[in-house]
């Protein structure tokens, strides 16, 4: 984490004043904004992130669920189309000085372990933890409805065909579409 927040959606934590319970986190109107517009995203109609905080000393596990309404463009026709995202949290914050004391001990994680993040001082910036937790669940290929429609509209070709390959060789000079 850097000293610097991102701008778009911060939600700075102080480690001594955990909640003792569950708590959601919304990004407003204009952060929902800021953070599409660095998704590239048509727009993010609603995000809201449940999350528990507990404290195992310095180290800080959050775990919960972040649930999201998005608008995204197709990745074959360009057009926007409404997508939904329910993506568990499973995050731990560690203090830097707890880092550099495990200095070169080798840990081995799985893809089911959480997601470690660093941090200074006394605080975390929980926002931008859960802004790269709904990037990293965004699929940047998704297809919409008009996705097929698209696809034979510009003789792209399904998944039988070869792919973007064929529409690279239509686009081939002598081609039946080259139009000469």
């Amino acid at each position: 984490m850097s000293a610097h927040p991102a701008m778009e959606f911060s939600r700075i934590i102080d480690i001594r004043h955990l909640p003792p319970t569950a708590v959601e986190i919304t990004p407003d109107e204009s952060e929902r904004r800021r953070l599409a517009a660095r998704f590239s995203l048509s727009a993010i109609e609603r995000m809201v992130a449940t999350v528990e905080m507990i404290a195992d000393g310095t180290t800080i596990n959050v775990k919960g669920r972040i649930r999201a309404a998005i608008i995204q463009a197709c990745a074959i026709s360009g057009e926007d189309f409404p997508v939904r995202i329910d993506e568990p949290v499973d995050l731990r914050f560690v203090h830097s000085q707890a880092a550099q004391a495990a200095g070169d001990d080798e840990i081995e994680l799985t893809a089911d372990d959480c997601d470690e993040i660093e941090y200074e001082g006394l605080t975390f910036d929980l926002g931008e933890a859960l802004a790269q937790t709904l990037a990293l669940a965004i699929d940047p290929f998704a297809e919409g409805p008009d996705a097929d429609r698209a696809r034979a509209e510009h003789k792209l070709g399904g998944e039988a065909s070869g792919g973007a390959f064929d529409a690279l060789a239509a686009l081939r000079p002598g081609s039946d579409n080259d139009g000469d």
